[in-house]
């Protein structure tokens, strides 16, 4: 892959999700991000959101990227507005003056230092060695399912970028050891980027265990669409554990235990999140997967 000429750490992109936000300040003084090898910008993605306190004003921001939705000038909302705005900013996607993209983001969800990524390719694999051997309690996820020219998150108006989920931290509230988690992995992310542009990768780690998103969950409802259960205990707070068909996954209010009726071990991750609420989400499920470094 070609030299990575420009980064943007973007924080804010859910306003209530303060980490990435109080990053970003301290980044003011870039110390911390500068490398030789490349420049770094930093993007403040939904500073109305975070005034008013909210996730998201109108709608949510890193569903607003998609090729199809940007070029649709009849979605008008804040977000969708405030998309087209950062597209131009560091974009436009598919021809971006940008090269990378890190998208700072927190969860209520018992997920610890988790690295999010978008394409398997190469250069990928090889960054999630590299974390995972500077930072071993690092999570990796990949989330390779859609092809970037119509995923909607907001990293990928670049040719490459990833997602940095880091928790359990409530939103509207900063935690010292969330916000060093995400830190340190922004550290060694930029870190990689600089190696790779300088052809000074150490040697990497063959293999290493990872997650690939596989479903997503919903919460139980009855025929009017009301809630009717929520996870079970056993669960709660459990992200990445195994849950194998029949074991319990969530409790009905009347006290009815439900089982999972799965044909895999599953990885439950993004549990009970809160942002998700408004979907109805319960959890994603993902399989655990050995990725090659090299291949």
């Amino acid at each position: 892959m070609s030299k990575i000429k420009t980064v943007a750490v973007v924080g804010g992109t859910h306003g209530n999700e303060f980490s990435g936000i109080y990053l970003l300040r301290k980044w003011q003084q870039p110390t911390a991000v500068v490398r030789d090898s490349f420049s770094v910008e930093t993007v403040f993605a939904n500073p109305k959101a975070h005034d008013d306190n909210k996730r998201y004003v109108d709608h949510d921001l890193n569903r607003q990227f998609s090729l199809i939705d940007l070029a649709n000038n009849d979605l008008a909302s804040y977000e969708q507005s405030r998309a087209k705005v950062i597209n131009q900013q560091i974009g436009p996607k598919g021809d971006a003056r940008v090269d990378f993209i890190i998208d700072l983001h927190n969860t209520t969800s018992n997920m610890g230092p988790c690295l999010i990524l978008l394409q398997s390719d190469s250069f990928n694999r090889q960054m999630g060695a590299y974390v995972k051997m500077q930072m071993p309690d690092a999570v990796v996820v990949f989330e390779d399912h859609t092809p970037v020219e119509q995923n909607h998150f907001l990293s990928t108006i670049a040719p490459q970028g990833v997602i940095v989920e880091v928790g359990p931290q409530p939103q509207s509230v900063i935690r010292q050891d969330i916000l060093d988690w995400m830190d340190e992995m922004t550290t060694h992310i930029l870190d990689f980027v600089h190696l790779h542009n300088t052809n000074e990768l150490i040697p990497l780690i063959p293999s290493y265990e990872a997650f690939r998103y596989h479903e997503t969950l919903s919460l139980p409802e009855d025929e009017q669409g009301q809630r009717i259960g929520m996870v079970h205990r056993s669960v709660q707070d459990n992200d990445f554990k195994p849950l194998r068909n029949g074991d319990p996954i969530f409790t009905l209010f009347d006290g009815t235990e439900v089982h999972w009726q799965g044909d895999y071990e599953a990885y439950p991750h993004f549990i009970n999140e809160a942002a998700y609420y408004d979907n109805n989400l319960a959890m994603s499920l993902a399989k655990k997967i050995v990725m090659e470094t090299k291949g």
